[in-house]
């Protein structure tokens, strides 16, 4: 298989582990499942530390502290009743959300200035 889009993916697992992307952690938020981020580069970590201030992922690892047992503690975090139910509820907010809507609203607004 050449790729998997995350849209399809990430609504079928308990949780995510990724790079931390722009992209790639907006799909987790949407799917509603908890992440699992070990950042390596630019705004990686910065929706690594995010997800982890907003209560759905887990601590960040960084690449060079990366092992076998931080990423299995960071995954046993990430599955906590806690944490679960925290993504599953920031999905169903961002859900309710118009954000191209909104954005292209702002965009005509500073055009017509």
């Amino acid at each position: 298989m050449d790729s998997i889009p995350h849209s399809w993916l990430f609504k079928r697992v308990s949780a995510v582990c990724h790079h931390g992307g722009a992209g790639t952690t907006a799909a987790g938020l949407k799917a509603g499942v908890p992440s699992i981020i070990v950042p390596f580069s630019n705004d990686q970590f910065a929706w690594a530390h995010r997800a982890y201030d907003l209560g759905v992922g887990s601590k960040p690892i960084s690449k060079k502290d990366l092992s076998s047992n931080k990423l299995a503690d960071a995954i046993k975090f990430a599955l906590t009743d806690e944490i679960a139910a925290n993504a599953k509820t920031l999905s169903k907010k961002i859900a309710t959300e118009k954000g191209a809507r909104e954005c292209a609203k702002i965009i005509v607004k500073c055009l017509e200035m």
